[in-house]
């Protein structure tokens, strides 16, 4: 990913949010999603990222940013694991069940076990099926622990997911 690129990926998480949770999270939050402001948020970030964590995106045959995945330490408090985190992954909704989006995760998996990861582990909403399958086609299993998650006032549980990295 170049900084080039923050605006697709901002146009590509906010209708992702749009799509994947509508019913899962206030529709008033959706609605006031904004990919120029997200843009802007996605500049900052890529600027100021810290050591290891890795900005992927995923390009047509047109060059165009399909999708975009961002991975890096997994953060659990101040307190390093040595495990990698998947911290986002988004596909165009008009691209979804292309093979994108698993390319990226596996894309992912391969730069966090080169990087030494024995693990990678992600948050899904408890109640998001769709997105749970994907990662469960790719690896990932639920481990048991769940997280508190609020959006505009609402509860949103969280669960984790793990899977072990080759190497």
């Amino acid at each position: 990913m170049t900084v080039a690129d923050c605006d697709r990926v901002a146009l590509i998480r906010v209708r992702g949010w749009q799509t994947a949770y509508r019913g899962l999270v206030p529709q008033v939050y959706l609605d006031g999603m904004d990919a120029a402001g997200d843009a802007e948020r996605r500049r900052v970030l890529f600027a100021g990222a810290p050591a290891g964590v890795v900005n992927l995106v995923a390009e047509d045959d047109r060059g165009e940013v399909v999708g975009w995945a961002c991975h890096g330490p997994y953060r659990d408090g101040q307190r390093p694991t040595g495990d990698a985190e998947l911290y986002a992954i988004y596909v165009d909704p008009e691209r979804l069940g292309a093979g994108i989006g698993q390319a990226l995760i596996r894309e992912s998996a391969r730069r966090c076990a080169a990087a030494g990861h024995r693990r990678m582990l992600l948050w899904v909403l408890k109640d998001n099926a769709r997105a749970r399958r994907f990662y469960e086609r790719a690896g990932f299993g639920a481990d048991g622990t769940e997280e508190p998650f609020r959006v505009e006032g609402v509860e949103v549980p969280e669960v984790r997911y793990a899977a072990d990295l080759p190497g």
